[in-house]
């Protein structure tokens, strides 16, 4: 079922939406050669401790993971395209690095994600998380009331179309409200004109993820959880917590 949340409610997610921002600007930050993941982790757990928030993440079991999650953030360096756990690993000179957050403020979520390379950056990692961000915008532009569903998806798998670059369909976003994954699915693709009706109120979280080159396929590592691209190509990631208005799609997770 997919609630429709009131302006009340709404504004409960802007509050949680400030702090899983603050989060990941925070690790952004401190990101640099030599730091570790689990570092990466403890700043952002610092954030949501300072704000009172609760990590979405830490302790979380999904259906296709094998023990619970255990990080405040995933950490998902170049190949690991998703869902990475945060490990004692250190940060090369040129990682490509996705970090995700999600957290809540009195029962009420938001979840975000960024990719950003640590230290002298490839140009062509530069340019897929330009796309990934491009595809981010073009779904959150799409999602105006009135508008399907699958009119977000085609918003942005047409932008890694037009880039030649790899998606993958089973992992999306989704609804959020006062828990992480609520109805509906929100695809990466799509056709336009199909799918839920978008409504004031509805709050979902709009989730891009590409891999350099078409045709990447995944597994998922020994510890459950990261998504390691098969061939080694690298994978960005971009996501905001997004309400639809009766004045168009709000970001709750903007970073300034």
């Amino acid at each position: 079922m997919v609630e429709l949340k009131t302006a009340d409610q709404i504004e409960q997610m802007r509050v949680a939406g400030r702090v899983v921002a603050s989060a990941l600007i925070a690790v952004k930050k401190h990101a640099s050669v030599g730091v570790s993941l689990r570092e990466l982790d403890e700043v952002a757990r610092e954030v949501l401790r300072s704000a009172g928030a609760v990590s979405l993440f830490d302790g979380y079991q999904p259906g296709f993971a094998t023990r619970p999650f255990s990080g405040v953030i995933c950490t998902s360096v170049n190949d690991a395209v998703l869902h990475g756990l945060p490990s004692d690993l250190r940060l090369a000179d040129g990682d490509l690095l996705n970090v995700d957050c999600g957290a809540s403020v009195d029962g009420w979520c938001a979840d975000s994600a960024t990719s950003f390379v640590v230290g002298t950056p490839r140009a062509e990692d530069l340019e897929l998380i330009a796309t990934t961000e491009r595809a981010l915008a073009a779904g959150i532009a799409a999602a105006v009331p009135g508008a399907r569903l699958g009119d977000v998806g085609a918003a942005i798998g047409e932008i890694g179309r037009r880039a030649g670059v790899g998606t993958n369909l089973d992992f999306g976003g989704h609804g959020i409200g006062r828990r992480m994954h609520e109805e509906p699915h929100v695809p990466n693709g799509g056709h336009p004109g199909r799918g839920l009706k978008l409504r004031p109120g509805h709050v979902i979280a709009i989730e891009p993820w590409f891999w350099h080159g078409p045709g990447s396929v995944y597994l998922i590592d020994e510890d459950g959880w990261t998504l390691r691209s098969t061939d080694q190509t690298r994978g960005a990631h971009a996501e905001h917590t997004v309400a639809i208005t009766p004045d168009g799609p709000e970001i709750l997770t903007t970073r300034g």
